[in-house]
């Protein structure tokens, strides 16, 4: 099938009401590409990232722009989108596009991630290649957080490839996609929690074990905030955990510190990733004020990883 590419280039100030004029008049589909409304989603939410893709800021720079897709053989869609921008003296592109398998093309971006020396992260739909002696960690890789690619994410993997040991229980915080859960269960641990705020993420951590044919009592996913919820923070501190595992941000994981040691036995690790370089030293600072050593740290581009036990008296 192919489509035609609309593109409607506006003022910031209009963008909303234009948007709204298209939908009342039967174009619901829209993409709006606009920078003002970019940074202040930015500024709303602020706490959930260090680090925006600049790249991508520099392609919105000063763009205000709304775009919409039309099958070629729609014409009476275009005539009538082409009328109503016309009386609304608005200037519009039309650009044919090559025809796509798009329920099929977005897979031509994922391939088999190979990190450390022993594990594999592969979609679904090559779970059947051969990796050697490699362990696969198999995912929907167009679920959520989590698909092996950042540096973050590998960083802690190969942590995990020195800590996680047959027979070991490990705890995700912020779990994701529970890449990190299935990674310790592929590594030999006898158990896996992952714990996410995102309700949807305990449901798509649960679709991801089940690619690798974990389930429970092996996998466990939960949904809630350690921070807020008592009930929930006394539940998973009154269990062991020889590894416990929080890919996020520094902020978050500096919101968390007080409470990781609960998780923390005598020999217990902990694993922190997420954070950018220039964010180290307050994580570092904040594990250290709760009681907590930090025994290495990893770099990988502008990332980095710690690794951390509880203090001994």
């Amino acid at each position: 099938m192919a489509w035609l590419e609309i593109t409607i280039n506006t003022v910031s100030a209009g963008v909303d009401e234009i948007a709204a004029v298209l939908t009342a008049n039967g174009f619901s589909d829209l993409l709006i590409e606009d920078q003002d409304q970019f940074e202040d989603f930015l500024e709303q939410n602020r706490a959930y990232w260090d680090y925006i893709d600049e790249q991508l800021q520099q392609q919105l720079q000063g763009l205000s722009r709304i775009k919409l897709y039309l099958e070629d053989t729609d014409t009476a869609g275009l005539d009538r989108l082409t009328a109503l921008t016309e009386s609304l003296s608005l200037p519009v592109t039309v650009a044919p596009m090559a025809e796509v398998d798009w329920e099929e093309s977005w897979k031509e971006n994922y391939t088999a991630v190979e990190v450390g020396e022993r594990l594999v992260v592969l979609p679904y739909w090559l779970a059947e290649e051969d990796h050697g002696h490699r362990l696969p960690v198999i995912l929907d890789p167009g679920l959520t957080f989590g698909t092996g690619a950042h540096p973050s994410t590998q960083m802690v993997m190969r942590a995990m490839e020195a800590y996680v040991t047959p027979g070991s229980h490990c705890l995700d915080l912020g779990s994701g996609s529970g890449i990190l859960s299935i990674a310790a269960l592929r590594l030999g641990a006898e158990s896996a929690v992952g714990v996410d705020i995102d309700p949807k993420a305990e449901d798509i951590a649960r679709e991801n074990a089940a690619y690798n044919r974990f389930s429970a009592p092996e996998f466990t996913a939960l949904t809630g905030n350690v921070t807020a919820d008592r009930k929930l923070m006394d539940s998973l501190a009154g269990k062991h955990y020889d590894v416990v595992l929080v890919n996020i941000v520094a902020d978050v994981i500096i919101g968390l510190a007080p409470v990781l040691p609960s998780f923390l036995r005598e020999n217990s690790i902990l694993i922190c990733s997420g954070i950018l370089d220039s964010r180290l030293a307050d994580v570092t600072a904040a594990l250290t004020q709760s009681g907590l050593t930090v025994l290495d740290t990893f770099a990988q581009e502008d990332w980095r990883c710690v690794t951390a036990k509880r203090r001994t008296l």
